[in-house]
């Protein structure tokens, strides 16, 4: 059975569901899902472009009257430059 991790981000607005979103996934392995429930709106925008952007797979959205369900499969993290320009 595949471990999923579940997110509350109910009565949060924008950009709050997003933001935390992104922020849990950017700590987990490769490979877990994360399913992140929200009532925001634009959730249903804000989610799906945020993993196309940071390189999570979107599996599975549904809608229960306000309540969106995004199922999130995190992808890689990106590297970090060793030395990075000040």
């Amino acid at each position: 059975m595949t471990d999923e991790r579940r997110l509350d981000l109910k009565g949060l607005n924008c950009p709050l569901p997003v933001l935390k979103a992104r922020r849990a996934l950017s700590r987990l392995p490769a490979g877990t899902r994360l399913a992140v429930e929200a009532t925001d709106p634009m959730s249903a925008i804000d989610i799906p472009h945020m993993c196309a952007e940071d390189g999570h797979d979107l599996v599975e959205t549904r809608r229960d009257g306000r309540l969106l369900v995004f199922v999130i499969v995190a992808g890689p993290q990106p590297k970090r430059p060793e030395n990075p320009e000040t």
